[in-house]
């Protein structure tokens, strides 16, 4: 426990376990309010809310689509993951609400901030950034149809081919 302290794991967890309870939420799960004298909404636990729409999407790509993305083959390897059939280079997206997204997009780019070489702020959606590194990438898009994280590792391409990749996966999302 003194190491996580230490570290400061369990302040980055937090954000990550409110998308999970948002998500559960979502998708018809039982988050529960606590004392039960709240109306469930989120604005009751002090996080953004209002117009912002609580559907998730569906997966928005196919192997095949994901392999003209990144110019190698990939495999479906099930709910959103494509892998290179190899068990090294990997695709993943996780889709969420737009509201899942939005409680937690200011971590997500922060982290991106110092986890990567470079990141890129986009004019897309409501917020969407890519940040790029040597072996590894990753792009969030939050919009009004809902909230896409886009993750691309050990695929072997350059730090632009990433960055095309994703841009070429965030122009193909719809909304």
């Amino acid at each position: 426990m003194a190491y996580l302290k230490r570290t400061g794991t369990r302040a980055r967890l937090a954000p990550v376990a409110v998308a999970l309870l948002l998500a559960a939420s979502a998708c018809g799960g039982d988050a529960g309010t606590g004392s039960g004298t709240g109306t469930g909404d989120a604005a009751d636990v002090g996080l953004p809310g209002g117009d912002l729409n609580t559907t998730v999407p569906a997966c928005p790509f196919t192997a095949e689509k994901i392999s003209e993305f990144v110019g190698k083959p990939m495999v479906d390897e099930g709910n959103c993951l494509f892998g290179d059939g190899k068990g090294v280079g990997s695709v993943t997206i996780t889709v969420s609400s737009q509201l899942a997204g939005s409680t937690t997009y200011d971590y997500q780019r922060r982290t991106a901030g110092e986890s990567h070489a470079k990141v890129t702020d986009l004019q897309k959606g409501d917020r969407a950034y890519i940040a790029v590194d040597d072996i590894k990438a990753e792009a969030v898009l939050i919009g009004k149809g809902g909230s896409y994280t886009l993750l691309m590792s050990s695929l072997s391409l350059e730090p632009a081919a990433y960055e095309r990749a994703l841009q070429a996966m965030l122009d193909a999302i719809p909304g």
